[in-house]
């Protein structure tokens, strides 16, 4: 499991960890909690090219379908497979095992409403 004061998140529910020149996206338990039973994940395709703030992918649980959005700029390196062969992953792990995609980024700049842990917490509060 990912250490939750370590990321950055944003106000769509997304977690960020930023490593270097690369950021791995997923969604946080609260975001899982609110959907519910996760039972099928669309990601983007490796290589796809990112604009901050684009729908790259979408959740779909027993209650509803969520969007995934781009944090930052980016082309995506990585997906997570495992998620998409078994999506109750992100409902049980949703920072560890459950993260969706990796981004590369390029000197990019963060957008300035990204959220420490405390702040996120706030704010769901």
């Amino acid at each position: 499991m990912t250490d939750q004061t370590a990321l950055q998140y944003t106000a769509d529910h997304e977690w960020i960890l930023v490593e270097g020149d690369t950021v791995t996206v997923g969604i946080t338990d609260h975001a899982a909690e609110q959907l519910g039973d996760v039972v099928y994940v669309e990601l983007p395709a490796v290589g796809t090219t990112t604009t901050a703030g684009q729908q790259i992918g979408e959740i779909e649980s027993t209650k509803s379908v969520g969007e995934l959005f781009a944090p930052i700029e980016g082309q995506v390196i990585a997906v997570n497979d495992a998620v998409v062969d078994a999506p109750d992953t992100v409902n049980q792990d949703p920072f560890g095992a459950g993260w969706l995609v990796k981004l590369k980024v390029d000197g990019t700049s963060f957008p300035e409403d990204l959220m420490d842990h405390d702040a996120y917490r706030a704010s769901i509060a």
